[in-house]
């Protein structure tokens, strides 16, 4: 083959090579663009597994929170429930019934249910607003009260005094200094009842104090009556074996 000929075909040859061989290089734009994004990819996995890791924390949490609001909720509703048993039975005899009546009819603002033996008193009878100090007309409804309790069959029974408020916070601040809440409010105005009944003879053994300040409304509507009605004290008459707080019944009441 001449000369020529030979270098012509070598110089194709070469030609093609070096063509094939930049088809299949990839540009260096490309590679800092696939770099970059790798990086993006890598980072954002990063922020995702941490936002993750928060969420778990968050729901964990929450879980934690459910477990305590539902042993809350089954606690009040024991109580309740307890309450409602308490309320279902009447353990005064009927002529004990009767004079709580006969009381009722006599007292307007005193209300008693002869079916449960729970006794309502508005708090206008019993106090001025806003105080704990009971009215000196507020005695002799006491008294009369107590006397039933200390008679016959009925001086073995049990008293559980509640304090009810309205809605309305505590705001006077002469008020405040005393109950700064209703909470304070309720539970002061339920031991002077309790303290009132003790100086007309029923034996401190015998009784109990509770408060619920304006979380168990007699009536929903926010209304001047209605919170008028809300504002009471309620006397439970209890069975002897009557426990409200895992008392031994069998102990000495003294």
């Amino acid at each position: 083959m001449p000369l020529t000929t030979r270098l012509l075909l070598v110089g194709a040859f070469g030609l093609a090579a070096v063509s094939q061989t930049g088809c299949n290089m990839v540009p260096r734009s490309q590679v800092a663009c696939a770099q970059n994004r790798t990086r993006q990819l890598y980072e954002q996995n990063k922020a995702l597994a941490l936002e993750r890791q928060t969420l778990l924390s968050q729901v964990h949490d929450l879980q934690a929170n459910g477990d305590t609001m539902r042993a809350r909720i089954e606690n009040l509703q024991a109580e309740r429930n307890h309450f409602s048993n308490v309320k279902s039975t009447n353990p005064l005899s009927d002529s004990a019934n009767r004079q709580f009546e006969d009381l009722a009819r006599r007292y307007p603002g005193f209300d008693f249910d002869p079916t449960t033996g729970v006794s309502k008193i508005q708090n206008e009878i019993l106090f001025e607003s806003g105080s704990d100090e009971l009215r000196p007309e507020a005695a002799a409804l006491l008294r009369e009260f107590a006397g039933i309790l200390n008679a016959g069959d009925a001086a073995d029974l049990n008293v559980l005094v509640v304090g009810h408020t309205d809605d309305q916070p505590v705001v006077k601040a002469s008020t405040k200094q005393r109950h700064p809440n209703n909470w304070y409010l309720s539970a002061h105005r339920a031991i002077g009842v309790v303290d009132a009944l003790k100086k007309s003879g029923i034996k401190e053994t015998r009784m109990g104090a509770s408060e619920y300040g304006p979380h168990q409304p007699r009536v929903a509507a926010k209304t001047p009556e209605a919170r008028r009605q809300n504002r009471r004290v309620e006397i439970f008459v209890l069975a002897p074996n009557a426990s409200m707080a895992g008392w031994d019944p069998g102990t000495s009441r003294k």
